[in-house]
């Protein structure tokens, strides 16, 4: 059998081992490939399992690769495969759904108290003599924010905005949160559901947390941001497409939004023309809050229990 990665390089560019697939036959890893259909499908030549992360996996392409029987996603999101036309193949889709609920979590949380005290600048500032020319014990350069008593909204309330929530309660935060369905037994006094509007009204921090769908896409617009608090701040580790970039920017500008963190943009990597790149007063980080090492263990751990699964005939995390 033979097995082809199709974009190994973001999922272990060195520190993690690929052993773990090479039981299933001969194992060809690439760094990176072309998303050219051309030379995706001479990549996949006589493949009959194939994992990829971002490189697209159309219909054309599909149909040209006959032997195909398994994709496996590195990620949770699968958008980059023809779902549809898999199932029409006869190829079994799958993805990785859990392995990076923490992680995420974690670097939310690490964005919010960056944007409340400033480290890295202050940072800066010290080392730049700031700090051995000033006056005073102390100094800072911003105003920073105490947590405690503010109101974080969440808009995707799943395993990572719950995550999320339980950090920030931890912080004195009050949550509220927005989703499609609701588990009531997730609320408490310091955890409410909410209607988008009546969040949008209260949080002083709104995160995001929720898949890019149609009903989502462009959710952080005009109109939305002019029903938030002056001066909220907006956090997203979840999809570019959620905000748009344009109406984020100049509300960033304005001031009617104080400070923003994304690690998501709509076109990644990001294009010297996004107008986040021109706002003031946003962070920017490039697609990591999935990647501690820790996390990306977990993800290939689950793609080889993936693998196994399908090869026994009992396939688990079929997304098609």
């Amino acid at each position: 059998m033979e097995i082809v990665v199709l974009d190994g390089f973001t999922l272990n560019p060195g520190d993690l081992t690929w052993d773990g697939l090479e039981q299933f036959g001969d194992l060809k890893v690439h760094d990176r490939t072309d998303f050219n259909p051309e030379t995706v499908i001479e990549t996949i030549g006589n493949a009959e399992i194939v994992l990829t992360n971002k490189v697209p996996l159309s219909k054309d392409v599909l149909k040209k690769v006959p032997n195909l029987k398994y994709i496996g996603v590195l990620a949770t999101g699968y958008n980059v495969v023809d779902v549809e036309a898999a199932r029409d193949l006869n190829i079994v889709v799958t993805n990785v759904p859990t392995y990076g609920t923490m992680a995420v979590a974690q670097f939310t949380m690490a964005l919010l108290l960056e944007m409340c005290h400033h480290i890295g600048d202050h940072n800066k500032a010290v080392k730049d003599g700031e700090w051995s020319k000033s006056k005073d014990f102390c100094f800072w350069n911003t105003p920073l924010i105490e947590l405690a008593g503010k109101t974080l909204g969440i808009i995707g309330f799943g395993r990572i905005g719950q995550a999320t929530a339980k950090i920030a309660q931890a912080f004195g935060m009050n949550i509220l949160a927005y989703n499609r369905s609701k588990g009531a037994v997730l609320e408490s006094e310091t955890c409410k559901y909410a209607e988008l509007d009546e969040l949008f009204e209260k949080s002083d921090v709104i995160s995001l947390h929720c898949p890019l769908t149609e009903s989502t896409e462009g959710i952080i617009n005009k109109a939305n941001i002019d029903k938030m608090k002056d001066g909220v701040m907006i956090i997203n580790t979840s999809r570019g497409g959620l905000i748009v970039e344009e109406d984020l920017k100049n509300a960033l500008n304005s001031g009617k939004v104080a400070r923003a963190a994304v690690d998501v943009v709509s076109s990644e990597p990001i294009k010297e023309n996004n107008p986040l790149l021109k706002a003031k007063n946003c962070i920017i980080t490039p697609h990591i809050a999935w990647a501690p090492k820790e996390s990306r263990a977990r993800l290939l751990q689950t793609v080889i229990d993936n693998i196994v699964a399908f090869l026994n005939n009992n396939p688990e995390n079929v997304v098609n």
